[in-house]
């Protein structure tokens, strides 16, 4: 076995540089440390920045996420689509994690529905049903998960759709601010 030094490892212009073949293990020395490689991006979470107001009863309804915590690519449009949209080679698996913190206030909320939208229609849905009781309750949150194969320029939304008898809204204000929420990352494969 021999020992190469070296301070750059370049290969000709245009072509791939390989390490090992196949059945060989590639492995970092004690100490050392990678960059450049295994990065989850890109990467999002947006929030609710305010209470949505005026959710119609049994209507899917888009929620407004206005507030970046962070987008490393600037792939979320958090001023007029509100939605994820897949930059150009960055297509593959991505997981997304998702909530809706919703209300009807005076005990008026019966059911809570969310939903990821891939192009306009439903991919990943979630649910809080009151079937067995029809209990209402002031308010309710669920949250679901999901890993889904997106292609350059699809987009990903965030929808919910209120059972109520009262004035239904999205929660995002106060303690309750980051409860209504899309998170997503690509997934390294």
């Amino acid at each position: 076995m021999s020992k190469l030094e070296a301070n750059t490892i370049a290969p000709s212009t245009g072509t791939t540089l390989t390490l090992g073949e196949s059945g060989d293990t590639v492995s970092l020395g004690t100490g050392a440390s990678l960059s450049g490689f295994g990065v989850n991006t890109p990467n999002f979470f947006a929030r609710l920045d305010s209470n949505q107001t005026g959710i119609t009863n049994e209507v899917w309804t888009k929620v407004s996420l206005a507030n970046e915590v962070y987008d490393s690519d600037n792939a979320f449009d958090s001023t007029t689509n509100y939605r994820f949209t897949v930059p150009s080679g960055k297509a593959g698996k991505y997981f997304f994690q998702f909530s809706i913190y919703a209300a009807a206030g005076d005990n008026a909320l019966n059911r809570l529905h969310i939903a990821l939208y891939k192009n306009g229609s439903t991919i990943l849905t979630g649910a809080i049903n009151d079937w067995t009781n029809q209990a209402f309750r002031n308010s309710q949150m669920y949250s679901s998960s999901g890993v889904i194969d997106l292609t350059d320029g699809d987009y990903i939304e965030l929808y919910g759709k209120l059972f109520h008898t009262g004035s239904g809204q999205f929660l995002g204000t106060g303690a309750d601010a980051a409860a209504t929420r899309l998170i997503g990352y690509r997934i390294i494969e």
